[in-house]
């Protein structure tokens, strides 16, 4: 397997390199079915539970972080989201939504967001999150948490572009290998054009199994060319259960394997960022 180990070597944060207030994390693979929205959510739920501020934004237009945490599906038609916003509609302020979690705001998508991928939008069509999130309303969290769609297209470029920060959630198997040389390619792109201080917060290994060895391997083999969260997120049926009812894992089962995963997790984001 082939690596591209420029980008590695980029993706190691400088000591002195100075972040923006916000941080703003993109949870993103291109890769379906590797827990991306389940890092998304139980991500900012834990930095809320941490009493850090945290927005959430859902940028998937399947609308899976939103029901994640509580927003009703059937409502959701009915109101304002993302997308209206990131088409200028609204501002930002009128599409964030709470949730149970004190810390933790949202702001939610349909299917609607679909067409944003097909909006005549203007030559900048790359760069509207970004402006978004240079609102007051943004500007007052110390997190936001931006769940992508399984899919290189013009959201994820705003998502890249706006980013300060690309964590990947990442299935020990052998095509999750290919997946990630792919990633680190489109971030190298999106550096040369939209966002130069786009940086790799880390890969997190999700749904480990350690009876698994190829899932050793494949984690070994990653961690020779990453930064690479000390913290797993193990298979866990509580975890898997949570989204039915609903709520970040934090919420359903405070003490399972899952949510505690991501309790450290959230602990390593704030100590890389402190």
């Amino acid at each position: 397997m082939n690596f591209d180990k420029s980008a590695a070597t980029r993706s190691r944060p400088s000591p002195t390199h100075a972040m923006p207030r916000p941080h703003i994390i993109a949870v993103t693979n291109q890769k379906g079915g590797v827990g991306k929205t389940t890092t998304a959510v139980n991500l900012a739920a834990s930095l809320a539970t941490a009493e850090r501020s945290t927005l959430l934004i859902d940028l998937d237009p399947q609308g899976n972080a939103s029901s994640g945490v509580g927003i009703n599906r059937t409502e959701i038609g009915e109101q304002l989201t993302i997308y209206e916003a990131l088409l200028g509609e609204v501002p930002l302020a009128e599409v964030i939504r709470d949730t149970a979690i004190e810390h933790l705001k949202v702001v939610p998508a349909t299917t609607d967001l679909v067409g944003f991928e097909y909006e005549p939008l203007d030559e900048q069509r790359g760069t509207h999150l970004q402006r978004l999130l240079m609102s007051e309303a943004a500007q007052r969290f110390d997190f936001i948490v931006l769940d992508s769609p399984p899919s290189l297209g013009v959201l994820t470029l705003n998502i890249l572009g706006a980013a300060s920060r690309v964590l990947v959630p990442l299935q020990p198997e052998y095509y999750a290998l290919e997946g990630i040389a792919s990633l680190m390619a489109t971030i190298d792109r999106v550096r040369d054009t939209l966002n130069p201080s786009l940086d790799i917060e880390g890969i997190v290994i999700t749904m480990w199994d350690p009876r698994n060895k190829l899932a050793h391997e494949v984690a070994s083999e990653v961690r020779r060319h990453y930064r690479v969260f000390d913290s797993v997120i193990p298979r866990n049926v509580r975890l898997s259960e949570a989204p039915s009812h609903g709520l970040p894992a934090i919420l359903y089962d405070a003490s399972c394997k899952g949510a505690q995963g991501y309790l450290s997790l959230a602990r390593e984001v704030i100590e890389g960022r402190a």
